[in-house]
């Protein structure tokens, strides 16, 4: 039986499994698993969150996903997180931007202590990550301006609805239909406007990598996919079209001025015209 609310695991088998989850390097020496474990190994194997690989203990995903829903349970007594079933699938940190009115009213509600799930954009798994050189996949401009693009297209209210507009007034327009653009705010008629010179800007043969990618948050294996390119094209294709959108919002890996400032010069009264005789 699978461990429940009802039948949880003892605590040396916690403390078992967790040692087993454990990276290498974060234990001293080779584990060792003695005679004494012998009903703590039977009970996580009987609930699938151990298997056995010849003499080593592997823990399975299940496993893994239960070490998650406990993380995220001591959490959330901490400070009121979500779920502990629905955290194990995020991957929460501190927020200190809200694009959107509601993300901001629930900022204020919280006292400014927002978290969001940094599992949820590509982008921002692509700056975790490095290249064989070392440096990041893409850079902090690039995912600056990604970041960017997708907080516009929030603010321009283009993503596509799944249920009725329960917010819009009855008497103005049906929900979901009816005359929709009259009903635009000034804020998202900018940011369409916003939105529409960006994509211009890098022009047709990227804008929709952009918004698959940026915006509907595709991860870039379903692109390939899609689009049937070819393994890890569509990260250079991607780090092409940031690099414009960039461009186009004047972001760059580092300030650069001008190469010299023009020389100025300051005098009183006269001694101007004097010096122009003396010539």
């Amino acid at each position: 039986m699978k461990p429940s609310a009802q039948t949880p695991l003892p605590p040396s088998a916690e403390r078992l499994l967790q040692e087993l989850a454990a990276p290498p390097a974060a234990v001293r020496g080779r584990r060792r698993i003695g005679a004494g474990w012998a009903a703590d190994i039977e009970s996580l194997i009987a609930a699938d969150l151990v298997a056995r690989q010849g003499r080593r203990l592997e823990v399975t995903a299940t496993g893994r996903a239960h070490l998650a829903r406990l993380a995220a349970a001591r959490q959330a007594g901490r400070d009121g997180a979500l779920d502990p079933f629905r955290a194990q699938h995020l991957e929460e940190v501190p927020a200190t931007e809200v694009a959107t009115a509601i993300g901001a009213e629930l900022a204020v509600e919280a006292g400014g202590a927002v978290r969001a799930n940094a599992a949820e954009s590509p982008l921002a798994w692509l700056a975790r990550r490095k290249g064989r050189d070392g440096a990041p996949l893409i850079s902090p401009a690039q995912l600056q301006a990604g970041e960017r693009l997708r907080a516009e297209f929030t603010r321009a209210q283009l993503m596509p609805r799944v249920t009725a507009n329960w917010a819009a007034a009855v008497a103005q327009s049906r929900r979901g239909g009816g005359n929709a653009a009259a009903n635009l705010t000034e804020s998202v008629v900018a940011a369409r406007q916003r939105l529409r010179r960006a994509l211009e800007a890098v022009g047709p043969e990227f804008s929709g990598l952009l918004l698959d990618v940026c915006c509907f948050l595709k991860g870039l294996d379903d692109v390939e996919r899609e689009r049937c390119w070819p393994a890890r094209s569509a990260k250079v294709v991607l780090q092409l079209g940031l690099d414009r959108l960039a461009r186009h919002y004047g972001l760059t890996s580092e300030a650069r001025g001008r190469a010299s400032a023009p020389l100025r010069a300051w005098s009183a009264a006269g001694e101007e015209a004097a010096a122009a005789d003396g010539l």
